[in-house]
């Protein structure tokens, strides 16, 4: 049987590698090849192709991972070491026959990632997050941290941006909850979107994004960009940097906020707030960016708040009824997403931060998603609106009186 190694390596010796190759070029190299070793040995019409496909992407893209990659029901990639790769389609994990015949193979790979990325990895600092081109998330862990290692996990993201109209034909959100979120958006208000992981949460962000007035001025705040602002004309996204190998060269998300609040922006959208920056980011909602966005994962939205406080403490020695009043004073909505146990995403409820009072940051729902029961595996259920806004002073100062008066109703 013709073994792609040995195909390859003849590759490679065929290949003038003092000078830059073309795609057509490389082609014919492995055409050539194939052919040869056709005649040595009979390759089917279907094998050719698929071992035609598999080199191309060995020397020209990702290697096995591409056709992963390129399948756009697959969702989610994990590579653990040479042993095994799973994936993730239509909610639910499926083994591979598939895996990196070597460590040398899948450290290449993991380097050509990093280096896209502009990202440094390797034993002296093994952990990464890093991007694809087309905004995917991925994360390396390497050996000796990883007992198994390489270890890659990959996040991919829908090429096209997804729109809340396809969220409500999913049946993440209702047509009711889509509609009023994109008043509130409109409106200004500070809006937190939280969940676990895998929940939808940058997902919905992009969507909420898309109500975002296009004459505002946008800044977008990320650890990896991977945040489509669709329609913005004045936008500006902002990526953190990790340390060079001697150490220096930083960019923390804290830094990135810090600057952003120089540079005149109407929002701020940080795509996650997972440490010490959340500080830094409710100062901003405190200081005039009505309308900002942002995500952190959590069980509930009271979880949230009680993450957010740990988060705050992190970064700066506060008593804990400044950070409830700063918390309370800066966010005015927190959705909260779930990922269900059919595997779908849903919206489950929409809480308004009310005041603070009694040492106690007050909630309110808003909506609020209730099963109905369950129809061919998948779960049914309702959004209840459960409260009325309290606070309308922005959609009023907004211009949206009738959903001021329907929520004072």
């Amino acid at each position: 049987m013709i073994e792609a190694e040995q195909l390859h390596a003849r590759i490679l010796e065929e290949l003038d590698l003092t000078r830059e190759v073309e795609d057509e070029e490389l082609t014919k190299i492995i055409h050539q090849v194939l052919k040869e070793a056709g005649e040595r040995e009979y390759i089917s019409l279907n094998q050719r192709t698929v071992l035609g496909k598999e080199l191309f992407n060995a020397f020209r893209k990702l290697d096995l991972l591409q056709e992963f990659l390129e399948d756009e029901e697959i969702t989610e990639i994990m590579i653990n070491g040479t042993q095994n790769i799973f994936y993730e389609k239509d909610g639910r994990l499926y083994q591979s026959e598939k895996r990196f015949l070597s460590k040398e193979k899948l450290e290449d790979v993991i380097q050509q990632i990093a280096a896209g990325s502009n990202r440094l990895v390797n034993e002296a600092s093994p952990i990464v997050d890093a991007r694809l081109s087309d905004g995917s998330r991925v994360n390396v862990i390497l050996a000796p941290v990883a007992l198994n290692g390489p270890i890659v996990t990959i996040r991919k993201f829908p090429k096209e941006a997804v729109t809340m109209k396809q969220l409500i034909k999913w049946n993440s959100v209702s047509k009711e909850v889509a509609g009023i979120l994109a008043i509130y958006v409109a409106a200004g208000y500070n809006i937190f979107i939280s969940g676990g992981t895998g929940s939808g949460k940058t997902t919905f962000l992009n969507a909420l994004s898309q109500y975002i007035p296009k004459d505002e001025r946008i800044i977008t705040i990320e650890d990896n960009a991977e945040l489509k602002i669709l329609g913005v004309a004045n936008l500006v996204s902002l990526e953190a940097r990790n340390a060079n190998a001697e150490g220096t060269g930083e960019v923390t998300i804290r830094d990135l906020i810090k600057s952003a609040l120089r540079m005149r922006p109407t929002r701020i959208i940080v795509g996650e707030v997972r440490s010490a920056e959340a500080i830094d980011m409710l100062q901003a909602l405190n200081t005039g960016h009505d309308g900002s966005l942002s995500t952190g994962h959590a069980n509930s939205p009271k979880d949230m708040l009680s993450r957010l406080e740990t988060m705050v403490l992190m970064g700066m020695e506060l008593p804990l009824p400044a950070i409830r009043r700063q918390i309370a004073s800066g966010i005015d909505l927190i959705i909260h997403l779930g990922r269900l146990r059919d595997k779908s995403r849903k919206v489950l409820e929409v809480t308004e931060i009310l005041d603070y009072e009694n040492g106690e940051i007050l909630l309110q729902p808003i909506y609020s998603f209730k099963e109905t029961g369950e129809k061919n595996g998948k779960i049914q259920g309702v959004w209840k609106k459960v409260h009325n806004l309290t606070h309308t002073g922005k959609l009023l100062a907004a211009g949206y009186k009738e959903a001021a008066e329907g929520a004072d109703a």
